[in-house]
């Protein structure tokens, strides 16, 4: 049999789908390529220099010899930890103008800017993959600032950007204040003949307004749209959200109910949209006699935040630096095996005892792909090449 419908009601759905096909293709075009970072560690301006990554790495080093025993880790994660923290114990900088740096005049902080931008630009010592500044917030009252502060840095380092260069918006309190912060980075772009789409920002939601807006709408993916194709991440903030909707100080935690509403609406306004997610921060840091207390409440929230799909987090003191490799790294070593089978059996179309459609292959290949990135596989445990576990990620045909 051939069917009854005619061409013509075939062509008529084409026709009318055209334009919403267009959008959907436009709005999410799925897993990006290339690597994500497992944290951000913020700095505040005043303490950069350009050794500052070889120092953390250094002190997480050696709290990390000292005391390390004592968390109980498996021989293998251990020494992947060490080594990590050898070779690249920063994956994510971000030199903080905002919260973690104040407000000490406006001569101060361009000073502070630009010296950053030069040390920045000039060192000699090994650099994150990824690095970036926090500006202050586009509300009325900082946003002159936080512009002054963007346009100095840039022209500290010259014109020429670092590799993975990434800025952060912060207090977002209304979707227009996105919509000028990538026209600004725009101008910005042609003011220092930079590529079009060179300078992308990661948009923090820390209000409860970049959740749901005055209007009720869901304000996060709208966020997502006004930035125009420029924002790369939303990034939680755990303090600021939760104080601002009136809890405790005693009670504001990453794992609070009303944060995980939060982090729930950031991933659905940003499935699919190329845009990635980070989780906060906790306050608890390891250092004194809250040491080991601290490293276990930071390994459980890392871990907490990866099996609920946030793969980014904060860090803000060398001595969190262990647990956050620590957690992660067991996170993959725990799930390698599995994922491996599945996705070669998918591979393979061998018949097996779980039955994955291509959305759980994407994430299989996903998977592996970020466990090799961070440190925890090595490319001899992968199931297939790194080529086809790519297509899978990105749900093309093998």
């Amino acid at each position: 049999m051939s069917g009854r419908l005619a061409e013509e009601t075939y062509a008529s759905a084409d026709a009318r789908l055209s334009e919403v096909d267009a959008r959907v293709a436009a709005r999410y075009p799925g897993e990006p390529a290339g690597r994500q970072p497992v944290h951000t560690v913020y700095v505040p301006a005043h303490r950069f220099s350009a050794d500052l990554v070889t120092r953390w790495g250094e002190q997480a080093g050696r709290v990390f010899a000292d005391h390390g025993e004592r968390l109980g880790l498996p021989g293998e994660i251990a020494e992947r930890v060490r080594r990590k923290l050898g070779v690249e114990p920063i994956e994510d900088l971000r030199i903080d103008f905002e919260d973690g740096y104040g407000a000490p005049g406006d001569e101060a902080e361009d000073a502070a800017a630009l010296a950053c931008a030069k040390a920045l630009s000039g060192s000699s010592a090994p650099l994150p993959p990824f690095t970036g500044i926090r500006f202050k917030s586009f509300e009325r009252l900082t946003r002159r600032r936080g512009i002054r502060t963007l346009d100095v840095f840039l022209d500290g380092l010259g014109g020429e950007l670092p590799p993975g260069f990434v800025v952060t918006l912060p207090k977002v309190t209304a979707v227009e204040q996105v919509a000028v912060a990538a026209e600004v980075l725009a101008r910005l772009e042609d003011a220092y003949a930079l590529p079009v789409g060179a300078l992308r920002f990661e948009v923090q939601i820390e209000t409860s307004q970049s959740i749901v807006g005055t209007d009720g709408a869901l304000a996060a993916a709208r966020i997502i749209r006004a930035a125009g194709g420029r924002c790369a991440g939303l990034h939680f903030g755990t303090y600021d959200y939760t104080a601002g909707l009136g809890i405790a100080a005693a009670y504001q935690s990453m794992e609070h109910p009303a944060a995980d509403f939060a982090k729930a609406v950031m991933q659905v306004a940003a499935a699919g949209t190329g845009v990635r997610l980070s989780d906060g921060s906790t306050n608890r840091l390891p250092v004194g006699d809250d040491l080991q207390a601290a490293w276990r409440e930071h390994l459980r929230l890392v871990r907490r935040s990866l099996e609920r799909g946030f793969y980014q987090g904060w860090d803000l003191h060398p001595h969190q630096l262990p647990t956050r490799f620590a957690a992660t790294y067991a996170f993959f070593r725990d799930g390698v095996d599995s994922a491996a089978k599945r996705i070669r059996d998918y591979a393979e179309q061998t018949e097996s005892g779980v039955l994955d459609e291509p959305a759980t292959a994407q994430a299989l290949a996903v998977f592996l792909l970020r466990g090799l990135d961070c440190g925890a596989l090595d490319e001899d445990e992968l199931p297939l090449d790194r080529p086809r576990l790519h297509a899978y990620a990105r749900r093309q045909t093998v």
